[in-house]
């Protein structure tokens, strides 16, 4: 940081008497700043970097260090702290990488009314609302993942328990399991919180009697795979998920709640940690989030134009088109509920 300032500022030919006239700071100051003694402050920082024509990228750098060095270089435990926040940094960090373009701003603040207004007309009757949709809900979500049962067929087997005729086993216990993953978030609804446990139990349920792995991260490759996952491949899962929910943490009061739900079901999407159903898991978990916040069921259709553009969306680097795609439906959902009252 001295030399940074004492080059500079010989590379302009500038006395230190100079450069404190012209930027209003005691010259003894600007010394002590060069010798090392006196760190600058930040507008001190900015006001050097403009005048001695110094990188803001390499200065801002240069002050940062000496001001963690100056708080932490005589701690015994410094590198395994700085360790520690250069991880929690990164996870911080994530939150400003989420940049939402007019269009989406203007459908979230869209919903907003619209989520206002829902709280004083309809919210009242939330459950019953819940309960009307969640049968159908069901019928959509397995149907993505080619279960061929009818909404009709999909009510007998949940709400009688009747057996479909010409229907596999799976396809039954995909109706039943599915309708227990939706109570099951009901349990969680109550609380603005998310964890692991509740992943993996989430992921049981929709999976129980269909695969013996279910409420495990994969340890093979998932069947779109073209090659068995590598051993560093089966490590990173558990270390994927974690940082999965660290990110869930830093952010759940931060952004908004949709495009919170839509990002967490994007995430685990792209980490498929589990050999079957991670999109089923996925849109779970989204309406999981849209709950706690007070807002409908996302029922993403079923049908195949929808669901190709649905599966198009997830394979994106980018989420803010699924963003938006989420948003389009919730907005529907509360304009249609607002509507009925």
């Amino acid at each position: 940081m001295k030399s940074l300032l004492k080059n500079g500022r010989e590379q302009k030919g500038l006395k230190t008497r100079e450069v404190a006239q012209i930027l209003n700071i005691d010259q003894a100051l600007i010394s002590k700043f060069e010798n090392g003694i006196r760190q600058p402050t930040r507008e001190q920082v900015l006001k050097l970097a403009e005048l001695l024509g110094i990188d803001y990228e390499k200065i801002m750098t240069s002050w940062l260090k000496e001001k963690i060095l100056h708080e932490i270089e005589n701690e015994e435990l410094a590198l395994m702290a700085l360790t520690a926040a250069q991880e929690e940094l990164k996870y911080r960090k994530s939150v400003s990488k989420i940049k939402l373009s007019g269009a989406l701003e203007k459908i979230l603040k869209e919903i907003d009314w619209l989520k206002a207004k829902f709280d004083t007309t309809a919210q009242n009757n939330f459950n019953e609302i819940l309960q009307k949709t969640a049968l159908e809900y069901t019928f959509e979500s397995n149907r993505i993942d080619e279960n061929t049962m009818t909404l009709k067929e999909t009510e007998m087997v949940i709400n009688e328990g009747l057996t479909i005729s010409g229907k596999s086993m799976k396809e039954h216990l995909e109706a039943v399991n599915h309708q227990e993953a939706i109570r099951y978030l009901k349990d969680l609804q109550q609380n603005n919180s998310f964890y692991e446990r509740d992943l993996l139990s989430i992921h049981n349920l929709i999976q129980r009697g269909i695969n013996p792995e279910s409420g495990n991260y994969r340890k093979i490759a998932t069947a779109s795979d073209k090659e068995p996952a590598s051993p560093d491949k089966q490590l990173s899962i558990p270390k994927e998920i974690e940082e999965y929910f660290i990110w869930f943490e830093i952010n759940k009061n931060k952004l908004h709640p949709v495009v919170l739900a839509s990002e967490m079901h994007f995430r685990l999407f792209k980490i498929k940690p589990f050999n079957h159903a991670n999109g089923k898991t996925s849109r779970l978990i989204m309406n999981l989030i849209l709950m706690q916040k007070g807002y409908p069921i996302v029922n993403i259709k079923g049908n195949d134009e929808n669901k190709r553009q649905y599966l198009k969306l997830l394979e994106n680097n980018d989420s803010e088109d699924f963003i938006f795609f989420v948003a389009q439906i919730e907005k529907e959902n509360l304009e249609r509920y607002i509507k009925k009252e």
